[in-house]
């Protein structure tokens, strides 16, 4: 047999989703000419995900280990993902959240090789070139930032590719969507981070934000150009501040194929734990008054899913919102308040609901849950502590299974510790949080997972199912499907000790089922053509991709 010729076997030695490194047979080393260029054993994908595993933990830290997947990844694609895939709950933690904020923090000391769009402001005219130049023709799914509002650690420019970057990972791993048909793109706005601006190694557009003029026309001509380079791909939004966020959402959701993960995935996930929680608790969400410490794009988005579920279960829409409060750093809203957008507007109290609290000023989270009988007490603030044991411990005295979110990320930002929550409220509490912690101990010996409310739960799911169905938007009624599935899926509906959201281990398969109830509500939303439960079942085995040699 002839050996191919040096062009031929650059290219699939290099090429992350044809390589097989040393897995390649004997046979096919003398066909790609690969034969001197590897170690003389052939190994199983197997061993080498043995070896990996291996390397990723003799790395000293978790940063480390988040730079030797990521280089995993740049190598070969198969072996990442095959590698991630048989051992999710410590992957997870190792390739998104918490070790990704500090990957996005150093992202210009540890850039190794280009991965996905950088589309900056002062290229602005090649908008179509760029998008163009992407490496695969082929996109089902795009997640884009701009890098302002990156986790709990705020404006990370350029560096805030890191998140795109690791969200596709989990559309893979989890969803199944093909890695070669996914696109990270960063919108290179500039930067407000001083630190980031006088970092002689930063490699983003070193310059101050551009003003919302500008910004919003960036965004126009960028979402135009996918739209006539990709008109059906999933366009995600991701990691976009607050006075931003909700208005491009707004704007491009009855335009395109979109969604605002941190918006409307969070606001899923949140919903899916709940429903677990007040099933075990006995009640309904709508007999809940239900309180949001935070009042940014995420914590307003899991209040209005939350509304709107209430709605579902028989509530007048002024009845549901009368039982969402919600409170930010200045305290509670209310309509007398001249600093709300109109999304926070919306779930503003009238002063007269708290006049006879007899508090001074704006009531605090403590007033609230003083003068009510609070069933659900979420955050998503990022203040560190703000869950207090007196605030808790008042909660808990009015109701038999208090619910307890401390959802902020990552880990040093949440508003409680599931421990602290738990010896409060006597170990009556149902409590998940936003990033991981250790089980719950038990004086009888057994430990608790704490169930973690990370967005990978819905947003793998959510794009395989609009890929398999051929969707052309996401409503809300499809993200409350996939919440009500998520719900459906909780290990305490049939054990009340355990996690509300079902274990890492099963994420995958608990995927499929989301991906059903999604792909299904499109359906009858009219927003995906006419399909049988079992042609959508038939398109999602079809659509999910698996690693392999």
């Amino acid at each position: 047999m002839e050996s191919a010729g040096t062009g031929r076997r650059e290219d699939i030695l290099t090429d992350p989703m044809r390589t097989k490194g040393t897995a390649f047979t004997a046979e096919e080393r003398r066909e790609y000419g690969l034969l001197g260029l590897l170690p003389h054993t052939v190994t199983t994908l197997e061993e080498q995900v043995g070896r990996c595993w291996g390397e990723v933990h003799r790395q000293a830290t978790d940063l480390q280990r988040y730079v030797y997947l990521r280089s995993l990844q740049d190598r070969n694609e198969h072996l990442f993902y095959s590698v991630l895939a048989a051992d999710v709950p410590t992957a997870l933690p190792l390739v998104y959240t918490p070790t990704v904020a500090e990957g996005c923090r150093r992202f210009s000391a540890l850039w190794r090789r280009p991965r996905g769009l950088y589309l900056a402001w002062p290229d602005r005219a090649h908008l179509p070139e760029m998008l163009r130049n992407r490496q695969h023709d082929e996109v089902d799914v795009i997640v884009v930032t701009d890098g302002q509002r990156i986790l709990g650690i705020g404006d990370q420019g350029v560096g805030g590719m890191g998140i795109p970057v690791g969200k596709l990972s989990l559309y893979t791993l989890i969803g199944g969507i093909d890695p070669a048909r996914t696109l990270p793109i960063l919108l290179d706005v500039g930067t407000d981070n001083a630190d980031l601006l006088d970092d002689p190694y930063y490699l983003g557009w070193r310059h101050r934000r551009i003003d919302d003029e500008d910004y919003h026309a960036f965004v126009e001509d960028f979402v135009s150009a996918v739209e006539d380079e990709m008109p059906d791909v999933l366009l995600q939004w991701e990691d976009f501040a607050t006075p931003h966020a909700a208005p491009i959402l707004a704007r491009y959701r009855d335009r395109l194929l979109t969604f605002n993960d941190d918006i409307q995935g969070t606001a899923a996930v949140a919903l899916g734990a709940l429903q677990g929680a007040t099933d075990v608790a006995g009640t309904r969400l709508a007999d809940q008054q239900v309180v949001m410490l935070g009042a940014g794009s995420a914590g307003i988005g899991v209040m209005e899913m939350v509304r709107q579920e209430m709605v579902d279960e028989g509530l007048a829409p002024d009845e549901a919102r009368a039982r969402c409060w919600v409170v930010d750093v200045r305290g509670l809203l209310t309509s007398d308040r001249d600093d709300l957008s109109d999304d926070q507007r919306a779930f503003a109290h009238d002063p007269a609901d708290v006049a006879d609290w007899g508090v001074t000023g704006l009531p605090s989270l403590a007033d609230v849950v003083e003068h009510l009988t609070v069933g659900v007490l979420l955050g998503l603030s990022t203040a560190q502590g703000a869950f207090t044991e007196d605030i808790v411990r008042t909660m808990a005295a009015k109701v038999d299974r208090p619910i307890v979110f401390p959802l902020s990320n990552p880990t040093s930002n949440a508003e409680a510790r599931p421990a602290d929550v738990d010896e409060w409220t006597d170990g009556r509490a149902l409590i998940a949080t936003g990033s991981p912690f250790p089980p719950l101990q038990r004086d009888h010996g057994e430990d608790v997972p704490v169930a973690q409310c990370n967005n990978v739960y819905i947003f793998p799911a959510v794009g395989l199912a609009v890929t398999a169905a051929r969707a052309t938007r996401v409503t809300d009624a499809m993200m409350r499907a996939a919440a009500r599935a998520l719900g459906d899926a909780s290990p305490a509906l049939s054990d009340s000790r355990a996690p509300l959201l079902p274990a890492w281990a099963q994420v995958r398969d608990v995927a499929d089922d989301i991906a059903l109830a999604v792909a299904r509500r499109a359906v009858v939303d009219g927003v995906a053509p006419q399909a049988s439960d079992d042609e959508l079942r038939a398109a999602i085995r079809t659509t999910r991709w698996a690693p392999g040699y």
